[in-house]
Order: C-alpha cells, then sequence, then structure tokens
C-alpha cells in the first residue's frame, strides 16, 4: 500500500507500507541513488514473518517531491520525523544503507532516536564517506567529485559506472538495469546535492550518541563504501554488532539476500 505524506515545506514524501496491521515494524531508508524499491528481496520476505516493511523514498528520489533545496541531514531526517509522527511509529526498528544509514544517525542524534527500539546500519556512510585530515578513511574527495561532475555532465554514464562497482555477486543484464532505472527516477539536482551534502557533513557525534542496540552488516568488498568504516561504526557505538559479509559488496541485501534477511530477522527478534 503505498501514500504520500506532506512534510515541511508542502514537501510530499512517498511511503510504500507493507502490512500496516503487524505489531513489529521496520522502517527501511534507501541509498543513495536509489528508492525504496532497493528492499525489494526483503519487502517479499519478511512481510512473512510478521514484520510491517515500510519504505521511503527520500526527497528527490523515487516517487516522493523533487524540491530543489532541503538535501542536508538535519532536513532529511526532518522528513523521516514527520512520516514517523504521521504513522504513529515507536517500538519500530530503523534500517539504513549507505545514505539512508547518514540519514538514520542524524535522527537518532537530532531526535535522541524518537520511536526507535533498534538500529541497523548497512554499509553506512558513517562518520564521513571521504577522507579527512584527522580521518585517514573512507573515499578521496576527488572520488565525490567525479561523481558530481558526471552527474552535471553525464547522469546515466556516472550512474552505469557507479551500478557496476555496487555488487560483488554476478547480476544479470537485466537486473542491472533495473538497478540502472532507479538511478534515473531521481531528480539530477538532488542526486548531486546528496553528494556534496557527503563532502560537507560528518557524524561523528551522531554515532557517538545512540543508545539502542545496532545491527551494523557491511560487505567486506564495498567499493563505494569500505569496510573499515563498518568497523569503526561498531567502535563507537555502544552496544552494537558488526556482522561482516563475505560475499558482499556495497549491495548486501541483494548479494546475500537470504543470509541478510535472516540476520535481521534474528536481530528483531533476540537471536543473535
Amino acid at each position: 500500500m503505498g501514500y504520500y505524506i506532506k512534510v515541511k515545506d508542502k514537501v510530499k514524501i512517498y511511503v510504500e507500507d507493507l502490512r500496516p496491521e503487524c505489531k513489529k515494524a521496520i522502517v527501511f531508508l534507501h541509498g543513495w541513488p536509489a528508492n525504496h524499491n532497493l528492499f525489494e528481496y526483503q519487502f517479499n520476505k519478511l512481510p512473512k514473518l510478521g514484520y510491517r516493511c515500510i519504505g521511503i523514498d527520500t526527497r528527490g528520489f523515487g516517487k516522493s517531491d523533487k524540491p530543489f533545496n532541503g538535501y542536508d541531514y538535519n532536513t532529511l531526517a526532518e522528513d523521516l520525523k514527520d512520516v514517523v509522527e504521521a504513522l504513529g511509529l515507536s517500538d519500530f526498528t530503523l534500517a539504513g544503507h549507505s545514505t539512508g544509514g547518514a540519514i538514520a544517525a542524524r535522527y537518532m542524534y537530532r531526535y535522541k532516536g524518537y520511536g526507535v527500539s533498534k538500529l541497523v546500519l548497512i554499509a553506512a556512510a558513517a562518520p564521513s564517506l571521504i577522507k579527512r585530515p584527522n580521518f585517514p578513511y573512507g573515499l578521496d574527495i576527488e572520488t565525490v567529485l567525479q561523481i558530481i561532475e558526471g552527474t552535471y555532465n553525464d547522469r546515466p554514464q556516472m550512474l552505469q559506472d557507479f551500478g557496476n562497482k555496487f555488487f560483488f555477486q554476478h547480476s544479470s543484464e537485466a537486473f542491472s538495469k533495473w538497478f540502472f532505472r532507479l538511478g534515473l527516477q531521481a531528480a539530477g539536482w538532488a542526486t548531486a546535492a546528496i553528494a556534496k551534502t557527503w563532502i560537507n557533513e560528518v557524524l561523528f557525534a551522531d554515532l557517538e550518541s545512540i543508545s539502542v542496540p545496532t545491527l551494523i552488516i557491511h560487505g567486506i568488498h564495498d567499493k563505494i563504501v569500505p569496510f573499515e568504516l563498518g568497523k569503526i561504526q561498531h567502535s563507537m557505538i555502544r552496544n552494537s554488532i558488526l556482522i561482516p559479509f563475505e560475499f558482499s559488496g556495497h549491495g548486501s541485501f541483494y548479494d546475500q539476500k537470504d543470509e541478510f534477511n535472516n540476520v535481521i530477522d534474528k536481530f528483531i527478534g533476540n537471536r543473535l
């Protein structure tokens, strides 16, 4: 069941809500540059296990409105807060992939984890996606600048190049085309603006503020968000569990979808 929720500045955020009658809810925040459909292989399975699965399209992506502004982490976290309040959610699991993981971390910091009982960070772009003077991990800033330049000059080629690095396991040509089309559904200006946010913002205090049980899933072959960042998140978040996915790149939710779904189920059910 899909519908829109109006947030700040009259922006409409698209929400896909599966099995709203279930008490155990998981809110999914997708990574850049896709949308909630990134979690198709979770939405196929987890509702069968009794979970309410809520997929949110970040502003600028998927079916959500695409304003020209509002792509900083504070605004994106505020969008999430508005959705949580509109749906009356409490005691839910928040799961964020890549940039979605960064938004989840800012939400936990800015709103003291409002309504969240457990957190799942999946290849999260935190505490900093790029290397900095006192943080020698992550990507070189030139890599992100090339993504921004590619977005403004030949976005389809940039998306194609990005998709070629996303997964570790072999995927079909048809699947690659499907993934490519997810990126095309975003606005170009939103695609570039999020990449600029990777450069402009850090999430060190955000991670240190997290107190709920946290599961960190990270593919050891990740070429987008290096595995080292997952280990750093684990060191910064008390009460966290790091599970390396040995046959995954950036898209563990597909590279090892069965293991991924089982780990999520066990974590929420306190069986890890």
